[in-house]
C-alpha cells in the first residue's frame, strides 16, 4: 500500500489516499489516537460520493475508530466491462417495465461480489499494518451483497451495518442464511431502487443471533442522520468493548 496524499481536516480528522495494487482508497484517522477499523461500503464512485463518504467516516472517527473505503470495480476511474454495462441497461429496463429481474441481478451483482471480496480483504491486510488501525473490524454500508460475502468469509469483521438499498442475487440468500455476526441493517421504507418485500426476506434469512432492522420513511438518499449516532452506538458495543 503506498500512501499517494495527506491532508488536515478542520475537525481533527487525519485523510491519507491510498493506492493498492492499482485500487485507490481513502484512509481516515485520528490526528492523535487509534482505534478499531470500519470499512465503509458503498455503490462505486468514491469521487462523485466524496462529500457523504468523507461524512461517515468523519463521524466514525468521532466516535474513536478509524475509517478506510476503496473504489469498486468497474467504478471511478477503474476498467469497465461491457458485460456489466449491458446488465445495467437491461436492468433499468426490466425496472421500468415492471419485468423480473432476478437474472439480471444475478449478471450484475455477482461478478462485483467475487471481484470486491478478495480485493477488500488485501485492503485489509494492508491497513492493519497502519500504526493507528486495529482489530476488530467493522463493515459499514453497501453495496449489501459485498457485505454479506464478507460477513462470511472474513473471521476479522466482528459486527455489520448493511444498508438495504441494493439489489441482492437470489444465489446469496444461502450465504446470508451463513452470517452469524451482529447486525444492524437500515432500510427506507420507500426505496425507489430496492425491493422492500425482497429486503425483508434476506433480513429474516441472516443467520445472525443479534440482528435489528431500522425502517425509517423516505427514498434511498433519506436516512435519517440520527441513524449514523445509532450505527456509532452499535459499532462501539461490538468493536470497542471487544478490542
Amino acid at each position: 500500500m503506498r500512501f499517494t496524499s495527506e491532508q488536515r481536516l478542520d475537525d481533527g480528522v487525519a485523510e491519507r489516499g491510498f493506492i493498492l495494487d492499482g485500487i485507490p482508497g481513502i484512509l481516515w484517522t485520528p490526528e492523535s489516537g487509534s482505534g478499531p477499523l470500519i470499512l465503509i461500503g458503498h455503490p462505486g464512485g468514491v469521487g462523485k460520493m466524496y462529500p457523504r463518504l468523507a461524512d461517515r467516516a468523519r463521524h466514525s472517527v468521532a466516535a474513536g475508530f478509524t475509517a478506510a473505503t476503496i473504489e469498486l470495480p468497474g467504478s471511478g476511474d477503474r476498467p469497465r466491462t461491457a458485460e456489466a454495462d449491458e446488465a445495467r441497461v437491461d436492468l433499468r429496463r426490466a425496472l421500468a417495465a415492471a419485468e423480473p429481474v432476478d437474472e439480471i441481478v444475478e449478471r450484475l451483482v455477482s461478478p462485483l461480489v467475487d471481484q470486491a471480496v478478495p480485493e477488500w480483504q488485501a485492503t485489509l491486510d494492508a491497513l492493519l499494518s497502519v500504526p493507528e488501525v486495529y482489530r476488530p473490524v467493522g463493515y459499514s454500508g453497501g453495496v449489501m451483497a459485498i457485505g454479506i460475502r464478507l460477513a462470511v468469509v472474513e473471521p476479522r469483521i466482528a459486527a455489520a451495518v448493511l444498508f438495504a438499498g441494493s439489489f441482492v442475487p437470489r444465489s446469496m440468500f444461502d450465504e446470508a442464511r451463513q452470517v452469524g455476526i451482529p447486525l444492524h441493517v437500515l432500510l427506507q421504507w420507500d426505496d425507489e431502487g430496492n425491493d422492500r418485500e425482497q429486503s425483508l426476506e434476506l433480513f429474516d434469512a441472516f443467520g445472525s443471533e443479534e440482528k435489528s432492522l431500522h425502517a425509517n420513511m423516505g427514498g434511498h438518499t433519506g436516512v435519517p442522520p440520527w441513524e449514523g449516532d445509532s450505527a456509532n452506538r452499535f459499532f462501539t458495543r461490538h468493536l470497542r468493548g471487544t478490542a
